[in-house]
Protein backbone atom coordinates (compact mmCIF):
# COMPACT_ATOMS: atom_id res chain seq x y z
CA UNK A 1 0.00 0.00 0.00
CA UNK A 2 1.38 3.90 -1.00
CA UNK A 3 1.79 6.42 1.49
CA UNK A 4 2.81 10.03 1.03
CA UNK A 5 4.29 12.12 3.91
CA UNK A 6 2.42 15.66 4.77
CA UNK A 7 5.50 17.37 3.03
CA UNK A 8 5.29 15.43 -0.27
CA UNK A 9 1.69 16.03 -0.67
CA UNK A 10 2.21 19.59 0.17
CA UNK A 11 4.84 19.91 -2.54
CA UNK A 12 2.56 18.20 -4.89
CA UNK A 13 -0.04 20.74 -4.36
CA UNK A 14 1.53 23.49 -4.71
CA UNK A 15 2.80 22.35 -7.90
CA UNK A 16 -0.33 22.70 -8.99
CA UNK A 17 -1.04 18.81 -9.54
CA UNK A 18 -4.37 17.86 -9.08
CA UNK A 19 -4.58 15.68 -6.16
CA UNK A 20 -7.86 13.75 -5.48
CA UNK A 21 -8.09 14.44 -1.56
CA UNK A 22 -10.29 12.32 0.27
CA UNK A 23 -10.78 13.07 4.21
CA UNK A 24 -12.40 9.94 5.63
CA UNK A 25 -12.69 11.68 9.03
CA UNK A 26 -15.94 12.69 11.09
CA UNK A 27 -17.70 15.79 9.76
CA UNK A 28 -17.26 17.78 13.19
CA UNK A 29 -13.43 16.53 12.16
CA UNK A 30 -13.61 18.05 9.10
CA UNK A 31 -15.11 21.18 9.93
CA UNK A 32 -12.31 21.81 12.60
CA UNK A 33 -9.62 21.98 10.36
CA UNK A 34 -9.02 20.22 6.53
CA UNK A 35 -6.42 20.36 3.35
CA UNK A 36 -9.97 20.92 1.26
CA UNK A 37 -10.55 17.15 0.55
CA UNK A 38 -14.01 15.68 -0.07
CA UNK A 39 -15.18 14.74 3.34
CA UNK A 40 -16.30 10.88 3.58
CA UNK A 41 -16.33 9.50 6.92
CA UNK A 42 -14.69 5.89 7.54
CA UNK A 43 -17.80 4.28 7.95
CA UNK A 44 -19.31 5.56 4.52
CA UNK A 45 -16.30 4.69 2.27
CA UNK A 46 -18.61 1.12 0.97
CA UNK A 47 -21.42 2.89 0.22
CA UNK A 48 -19.37 5.40 -1.66
CA UNK A 49 -17.11 3.09 -3.91
CA UNK A 50 -18.71 4.88 -7.09
CA UNK A 51 -18.28 8.09 -6.28
CA UNK A 52 -14.23 7.17 -5.93
CA UNK A 53 -14.07 4.71 -8.95
CA UNK A 54 -15.29 7.57 -10.94
CA UNK A 55 -11.70 9.00 -10.38
CA UNK A 56 -10.60 6.56 -12.55
CA UNK A 57 -6.87 6.01 -12.31
CA UNK A 58 -5.94 8.98 -10.70
CA UNK A 59 -4.13 8.49 -7.55
CA UNK A 60 -6.68 9.42 -4.57
CA UNK A 61 -5.31 10.30 -2.00
CA UNK A 62 -6.51 9.35 1.79
CA UNK A 63 -6.41 10.91 5.26
CA UNK A 64 -8.14 11.21 8.89
CA UNK A 65 -6.02 12.08 12.25
CA UNK A 66 -3.47 10.13 12.12
CA UNK A 67 -3.38 7.77 9.38
CA UNK A 68 -4.67 4.62 11.01
CA UNK A 69 -8.79 5.39 9.61
CA UNK A 70 -7.14 6.23 6.17
CA UNK A 71 -5.42 3.31 6.16
CA UNK A 72 -8.29 1.38 6.99
CA UNK A 73 -10.42 2.59 4.45
CA UNK A 74 -7.17 2.27 1.83
CA UNK A 75 -7.16 -1.51 3.26
CA UNK A 76 -11.10 -1.56 2.68
CA UNK A 77 -11.01 -0.32 -0.77
CA UNK A 78 -8.36 -2.67 -1.98
CA UNK A 79 -9.45 -6.18 -0.28
CA UNK A 80 -13.43 -5.61 -1.05
CA UNK A 81 -13.48 -3.32 -4.35
CA UNK A 82 -10.16 -3.81 -5.84
CA UNK A 83 -9.33 -0.35 -5.85
CA UNK A 84 -5.57 0.07 -6.00
CA UNK A 85 -4.71 3.96 -6.94
CA UNK A 86 -5.26 4.71 -2.89
CA UNK A 87 -2.16 6.50 -1.26
CA UNK A 88 -2.60 7.05 2.38
CA UNK A 89 -1.12 10.04 4.29
CA UNK A 90 0.92 8.96 6.73
CA UNK A 91 0.63 10.37 10.39
CA UNK A 92 -2.62 12.53 8.53
CA UNK A 93 -3.34 15.64 10.00
CA UNK A 94 -1.36 15.48 12.66
CA UNK A 95 1.78 15.62 10.44
CA UNK A 96 0.23 17.93 8.40
CA UNK A 97 -0.09 20.36 11.49
CA UNK A 98 3.92 19.18 12.25
CA UNK A 99 5.19 19.69 9.07
CA UNK A 100 3.28 21.42 6.41
CA UNK A 101 3.05 24.25 8.99
CA UNK A 102 1.30 27.06 7.02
Amino acid sequence: MKEITATELNARMKSGEEIILIDVREPYENEEFNIGGVNIPLAEIPESIERLKAYGDADVVLYCRSGNRSGMAQKILAVQFDMHNTVNLKGGMNAWKADVRE
